[in-house]
């Protein structure tokens, strides 16, 4: 087979950061009709890579071809004429504005002067469309639409761009598993019709579905590029991390089924989302949350961390019922509860602010006397949470933003072990985190666990739920229609649950 030329070429690629290297020496080819998988952890230059190619950042060494000739992007606009577009991880879409103000945003139809609403109307239905989202109406505010659907809308944004090389930084990391398929699709039709694609994604099998050609990157460097399908994925994650990959998950626990619950929830209920939920957590127990995409788990977190307006049902911590009517009840001293919330940009951290104040704001109260924080305390207790959990960060006093994704989402972990409380909930933590930081992580929720916590853990990949949880509580409709334990928590159990249908003596199952 004959390898057409490349579409995009970067040699020698550098960039630095106040004497950080962010990239250096990095190296890639692009060819139109392909997909480009990069890989690599967290911190690794992936994100330097890409907007240098989107035109966000300019280089400090280095040369970009672009149909064999030299190019530099001085701005995104730059590299949007030139064909090259970028779907972040970080939505860039305006809450306020609707749908297809946000699609022609950068470039709307004009007719005497004025916005052409009819002929903007059709742009945005024809590039959601493109996207496999035609059901997303374009009047709808940003605002009211679910994180997956943003993210829909996005990249819906990007192909009304007519890109010819277009970027997907983790696109697929806050979608449904039906809205994942649709891209599939897309993406490939895309790639038929002669488009060249960027994919990240630290979901190792849309690699395997998806991509052409794989470059990995590692501190910074291009490691090794190589056709699609020729390593496992054992030796691939070893060269992402430099290191040999042992197992993912830690060992679970025997756990004592006499002890009594920390957490203890029984009928509990909101709205038409939540209906009659009764479960328990125990010190020690990891509880997962599984389920399709949108049955209430969020709902059931959001109603435990006191978020939510009038939820009906008994709620005991410690045997002593608790009404959870804000978070800072949730999080008192008394119940000690802590949320990880969903989105880590929008939900999870002050990003303009620095790691400090970021770990300091939810324990102000334990590191504070008389109103006035106690530095030296603050100091400690947050040199023993970097320590934890292995948070690169070159200071304290650097603002979060300029932290890679995964070390932004320890610091929101960390952010809340400041309490140290007894019941942790988690709503989907690992979501656009790569490989060796998931496993730190899941190594981190094990040793909280063994030191007494409770923790309730939603998340949308089964692999989670199968390889970190002792139970598994299944979500449909709102309520928990089925508690999987031991050998039962395996793929088949979690996706027949989660669909509802129930499981017959002839191995045969029937819809509920």
């Amino acid at each position: 087979m004959i390898l057409s030329e490349p579409l995009l070429r970067i040699e020698g690629m550098a960039k630095r950061y106040d004497g950080v290297i962010a990239l250096k020496e990095a190296n890639i080819a692009i060819r139109p009709g392909a997909i480009h998988a990069v890989l690599g952890e967290n911190g690794a230059g992936k994100s330097t890579l890409i907007k240098i190619m989107a035109g966000v950042i300019a280089p400090d060494e280095g040369r970009m071809f672009l149909d064999g000739k030299d190019v530099s992007f001085s701005s995104p606009a730059a590299a949007t004429a030139a064909g090259v577009v970028s779907v972040f991880q970080e939505l860039s879409l305006i809450p306020d504005l609707s749908v297809a103000d946000n699609i022609v945003i950068s470039n709307p139809p004009q007719r005497f002067g004025m916005i052409d609403r009819r002929a903007q109307r059709r742009i945005a239905e024809e590039a959601l469309a493109r996207a496999g989202a035609s059901d997303i109406h374009p009047s709808s505010l940003v605002k009211d639409l679910p994180l997956s659907r943003r993210q829909m809308v996005e990249i819906a944004k990007g192909l009304a761009r007519r890109p010819r090389l277009m970027i997907l930084d983790e696109a697929t990391s806050a979608l449904t598993k039906s809205d994942v398929e649709k891209i599939f699709g897309v993406l490939k039709r895309l790639r038929s019709e002669g488009l060249a694609l960027v994919y990240i994604s630290h979901r190792m099998h849309e690699i395997a579905e998806l991509a052409d050609d794989c470059t990995v990157f590692r501190n910074g460097r291009s490691i090794e590029s190589y056709p699609a399908g020729t390593k496992t994925d054992t030796q691939v994650v070893e060269l992402m991390i430099g290191r040999e990959y042992k197992s993912v998950f830690p060992a679970k626990p025997g756990l004592d089924e006499a002890m009594a619950p920390i957490l203890s929830c029984r009928g509990l209920s909101w709205s038409d989302r939540l209906t009659d939920i009764a479960f328990d957590a125990r010190a020690g127990e990891i509880v997962g949350v599984g389920g399709l995409d949108g049955q209430g788990q969020r709902e059931l977190l959001l109603a435990l961390f006191g978020v939510l307006r009038d939820v009906k049902g008994d709620v005991r911590i410690n045997g002593r019922s608790v009404h959870l009517t804000s978070p800072k009840r949730a999080k008192s001293g008394s119940t000690s509860i802590a949320l990880i919330p969903e989105d880590r940009k929008t939900e999870g951290l002050m990003l303009p602010m620095t790691v400090r104040e970021n770990l300091s704001i939810a324990a102000l109260g334990s590191v504070s006397r008389n109103g006035i924080i106690d530095r030296r305390a603050e100091t400690a207790r947050i040199g023993e949470l970097l320590k934890l959990l292995s948070i690169k960060a070159a200071s304290v006093d650097m603002p979060v933003a300029s932290l890679s994704g995964g070390n932004q989402q320890k610091v929101v972990i960390a952010k809340w072990l400041m309490n140290r409380p007894q019941i942790i909930l988690l709503n989907d933590p690992t979501r656009g985190i790569d490989v060796g930081t998931k496993q730190e992580i899941y190594q981190l929720l094990r040793n909280l666990a063994d030191c007494g916590a409770a923790i309730i853990f939603y998340s949308t990949d089964y692999d989670e739920l199968i390889g970190c949880c002792d139970r598994v509580l299944v979500m449909y409709d709102g309520t928990v229609v089925r508690t999987l334990e031991g050998d039962d928590i395996n793929e088949r159990e979690l996706i027949g649950s989660a669909l509802n249908i129930a499981a017959q003596p002839n191995g045969r199952r029937i819809a509920q």
